[in-house]
């Protein structure tokens, strides 16, 4: 019976909160505005530092040791 009574409760108070709420003055306020604010500069930082460890990143593939010359130079003539 106890869930009856919360069921009860829950379909009285809902009408209630329903009436308190206005849709066209609800908005994020401070609280959001902080949050949005927070994020973009973490990213902005993450970007930053991102771009900072590309640049430190070498594409150019070094030799193979192992390779022998005879090998490397058939493939350069092709």
């Amino acid at each position: 019976m106890p869930d009856m009574s919360a069921h009860l409760a829950l379909t009285q108070l809902v009408p209630f909160a329903a009436e308190e709420l206005d849709k066209n003055k609800v908005t994020p306020g401070v609280l959001g505005f902080v949050v949005f604010a927070v994020m973009a500069v973490a990213v902005w930082m993450l970007m930053k530092s991102m771009n900072r460890h590309m640049g430190k990143v070498t594409f150019e593939e070094a030799p193979d040791p192992k390779a022998t010359p005879a090998a490397s130079k058939a493939t350069a003539q092709e």
